[in-house]
């Protein structure tokens, strides 16, 4: 952007008029407390902002609401239309406008970073895309996809795994030399060429050339048994029949074998469901989806505020981009992306042919995962839940709540939150039970409960793990803290064995008997989802404090470790397995080491596995 002028003013019509220029720029909407509500651009601002002062009939609802809001304007000048597009883009992800379409997902996705530069560069997982020269290879729907990729990588692939750019000085190879999935180029004098070889191999999978890396391997291969070399023809024999395990698990879809970001974007009333496939090499890799919603916009609208939003973030961009919806500011965003990417990139809605049948695939993906959040089918199993529980409302919050202990010890509480019968992550919360010490259920439930409603904002309906007894538990502290009929509470138990029964019961307060009902019955269904999640997310968070419970007393067990310089260990190392492993150097750089404590630990590890100083 060469220049910009900010300029500000009340929204006086005769004014701005006289004012706005006929130029490309950025305006921003503000109400009367001066938070912006609004952000757009413009290759002509006058003829664009004098645009929303209509008769409201002739206005869309949203923007008529919104001009009901407005009380200000700011107006920033700009050379170009394509400057006016990029500035534009960031004062929304630095605004978040209430009226702007948001791409609410700001995660940043993992990807695998190989840096080239290095003479022997490793495999890190990362989050961030930097233009600092390295490979990166991504992004992945989640670490533990990943991971798995990585766990691939290192079965197969000699690359290093140790930290850092460089190579340390190791008295000893690691047990990943020992095993054979690393050359040990820390300890031995590893020709630069020949791990150049291995580096390529990785870059050729990860490029998902697969098919010219096993014909790469097979030459190696032959050549390896001509020398008679058998062990090592061997090892490339079953290097070749992971790699094609995995080819044959991805789902070719283009026999151009090219590079593609492929969005499908389904809508709903105000809900739009977006899906991205990435199309690397001519493979559907991974998938992601994003739900927007938002009233009166149009499909082609999301589509643009998506492409901007999601571009923004420095993520890979491929050379042709496909989506469902045709685009207003095309030119525009094809530059930027060009711009962004290095290359030249074309955005295209296709007609026909086989782009058309990956958009398709895309939108069957966006109009299945719409029909799971739009359908009536919530509606009415929340309904037939009041129905068969004999509630006088239909419960669309509802909280899971559990216990975990063992034997009393690092006793923990859990609540889980449903909306509309679907997990709301935002509302799970995790407590320690403190006030109650033994074996307690009852106790324990109840001061669950307290920490709960000392929270506020109850939901409608708690679905407690237990019977009743952990049912009379909550009821009685809900009477005691001035809530005896909201929320309702229930409690769902499983099968006595011992009485013949077979299925899950649903206990109600103030009724004798079990609600029964057939195992396939949604409400039963929906009631063992809530506490089978608030069970497991109890468990979890009480093994996450054991373990911490059981490396800070192992690591305490060092002579000279005190608490503080565990909190240190674990802060530099992240976890315990590589405290054991390092060795005098490593340690000496966490703060509050010494020789003599770093002498202390290598010590003790080497006693736990009976290794050698």
């Amino acid at each position: 952007m060469d220049h910009a002028v900010d300029i500000k003013y009340e929204l006086d019509l005769n004014k701005l008029r006289q004012t706005l220029p006929d130029q490309p720029g950025v305006y921003l909407f503000k109400d009367h407390s001066g938070r912006v509500i609004y952000v757009g651009k413009a290759k002509n601002l006058k003829k664009r902002v004098l645009s929303y002062f209509k008769p409201v009939k002739g206005l869309p609802d949203k923007t008529a609401f919104m001009m009901k809001r407005a009380s200000g304007l700011d107006f920033i000048i700009t050379s170009s239309e394509k400057d006016a597009f990029i500035l534009e883009s960031n004062l929304i992800k630095k605004h978040l406008p209430r009226y702007n379409i948001i791409l609410r997902d700001d995660k940043q996705y993992p990807c695998l970073r190989l840096d080239i530069k290095e003479p022997y560069p490793r495999l890190n997982i990362v989050r961030r895309i930097k233009k600092d020269g390295a490979l990166y290879f991504g992004p992945f729907s989640s670490v533990s996809s990943v991971r798995s990729t990585l766990r691939i990588i290192d079965g197969n692939f000699q690359l290093r795994k140790c930290r850092g750019s460089g190579l340390t000085n190791r008295a000893r190879p690691c047990l990943n030399y020992q095993m054979g999935r690393c050359l040990g180029p820390c300890t031995h004098n590893v020709p630069e060429s020949d791990y150049r070889e291995i580096v390529q191999q990785v870059r050729l999978f990860l490029e998902g050339r697969s098919r010219e890396l096993i014909d790469y391997l097979k030459k190696e291969m032959a050549g390896a048994a001509d020398n008679l070399d058998f062990e090592k023809a061997a090892a490339i024999r079953d290097k070749i029949r992971a790699i094609e395990k995995t080819v044959e698990r991805q789902h070719v879809v283009s026999p151009k074998m090219e590079d593609q970001d492929v969005i499908g974007i389904a809508q709903s009333g105000d809900l739009y469901q977006a899906v991205i496939l990435y199309v690397r090499k001519g493979c559907v890799m991974e998938s992601r989806n994003y739900l927007i919603k938002k009233k009166d916009v149009s499909a082609p609208e999301v589509a643009e505020a998506f492409l901007k939003q999601y571009y923004s973030r420095e993520t890979f961009i491929p050379e042709r981009v496909l989506i469902s919806e045709q685009v207003e500011d095309l030119l525009p965003i094809t530059d930027w992306l060009t711009d962004m990417a290095g290359k030249r990139v074309v955005i295209h809605t296709p007609f026909r042919g086989e782009k058309l049948s990956l958009i398709k695939m895309a939108l069957s993906n966006a109009e299945n995962l719409l029909a799971g959040k739009t359908s009536s089918r919530k509606d009415d199993l929340m309904k037939i839940l009041s129905s068969v529980l004999n509630l006088n409302s239909v419960p669309r919050f509802i909280e899971g709540l559990d216990i975990s202990n063992l034997q009393g010890e690092l006793a923990v509480g859990t609540v889980v939150s449903f909306v509309d019968g679907l997990p709301h992550k935002q509302g799970y919360r995790n407590y320690r039970i403190k006030e109650v010490s033994g074996i307690d259920d009852y106790g324990m439930m109840a001061e669950l409960v307290k920490k709960r409603v000392s929270r506020g904002h109850l939901p409608d309906l708690f679905l407690v793990d237990g019977g009743k007894g952990h049912l009379s538990a909550v009821k009685s502290v809900l009477r005691e803290e001035g809530h005896p009929d909201i929320p309702v509470v229930i409690s769902i138990a499983k099968p006595d064995e011992n009485r013949n029964e077979k299925y899950d019961k649903i206990y109600c307060h103030g009724r004798k008997n079990p609600v029964t009902l057939r195992p396939d019955h949604p409400v039963l269904l929906l009631s063992m989802q809530i506490r089978d999640e608030a069970h497991r997310r109890a468990i979890a968070y009480h093994r996450k404090l054991r373990g911490k419970k059981l490396i800070t007393s192992q690591l305490s067990l060092i002579p000279g470790i005190g608490n503080n310089r565990v909190k240190l260990l674990l802060r530099h190392f992240k976890d315990i397995t590589a405290v054991s492993m390092a060795d005098m150097d490593d340690l000496l750089e966490v703060p509050g080491i010494n020789r003599s404590l770093a002498l202390n630990i290598i010590s003790f590890f080497a006693s736990v596995h009976q290794r050698p100083i």
